[in-house]
């Protein structure tokens, strides 16, 4: 499940693909992933174009070039970016090919198809930017309490939320919130002073590890290396996990470390 730290490693494949970035040909395998796009003008306002400096707000990834249009990417839930020689054989799910005048493929892979790519021109890239919140890396503290203060709801749907914040998924979510010691279905405008800066401390501290490791990393001492065992059991006090559905996500937590009322505390 593509999150900012798998968007932030797919940015920094697209930007390693080769030293032009000049696409020469494109290959439209599956136009399922096209999103208000023809494969016919995807690869008129491509074809010959360089893909410049590609920045990252959320989950979104942005790719201008020196024409008109931005590429914009979305992953949705199994979505990627690879750069490939163009002789490495082509895998089921490669849904988009670009080739690159430095003989790189780089392909959008994408298996459930839930997201994609379209063309955007800066009043389009403005609309996109408009329905999302401020970057989960960018948000102080201050902007962080101001955010959370008038949710209605469990804190982990106010988290989730891309209009408010843009970039936390499942599985960060239930790892700041862990390390924080917040139950997920506490209220949101009901979270302490003390409770809040915990969630922005771990959050920070979660998004700096995983974007360094290109993912959320399933390591033991983490929720997240736990959460998929037969038996998981929480890897800081050793108690059964607890597992249900928040936000319409499957969610996991530990009812040692995270009781109810935590988050008043």
């Amino acid at each position: 499940m593509p999150e900012l730290p798998d968007v932030e490693a797919f940015r920094q494949v697209l930007m390693t693909c080769g030293r032009h970035r000049r696409v020469t040909d494109i290959e439209v395998r599956d136009a399922g992933v096209l999103r208000g796009v023809t494969e016919t003008r995807l690869r008129r306002e491509l074809k010959g174009r360089h893909l410049g400096k590609a920045w990252r707000h959320g989950k979104w990834l942005f790719v201008p070039t020196d024409g008109d249009s931005t590429l914009v990417c979305h992953f949705g839930m199994t979505g990627s970016l690879r750069c490939c020689c163009p002789d490495e054989p082509i895998e089921p799910h490669d849904r988009i090919v670009l080739t690159l005048d430095d003989a790189q493929d780089l392909r959008y892979r994408d298996q459930r198809k839930l997201q994609g790519v379209r063309l955007a021109d800066e009043y389009a890239v403005d609309r996109i930017l408009d329905g999302l919140g401020p970057d989960a890396l960018t948000v102080d503290r201050a902007e962080f309490r101001e955010l959370l203060s008038g949710r209605r709801g469990a804190v982990k749907s106010a988290l989730m939320d891309q209009s408010m914040i843009a970039g936390l998924g499942n599985l960060l979510c239930d790892e700041i919130l862990w390390r924080a010691r917040v139950h997920p279905r506490f209220p949101a405008r009901e979270l302490s002073e003390t409770a809040l800066r915990r969630i922005h401390s771990a959050m920070g501290r979660v998004l700096e590890t995983s974007v360094r490791a290109g993912c959320v990393p399933p390591r033991r001492s983490w929720l997240t290396g736990r959460r998929d065992d037969s038996e998981p059991l929480c890897p800081r006090c050793g108690r059964p996990l607890y597992s249900s559905r928040v936000a319409g996500r499957r969610t996991v937590w530990c009812p040692g470390c995270q009781p109810s009322a935590a988050g008043a505390r």
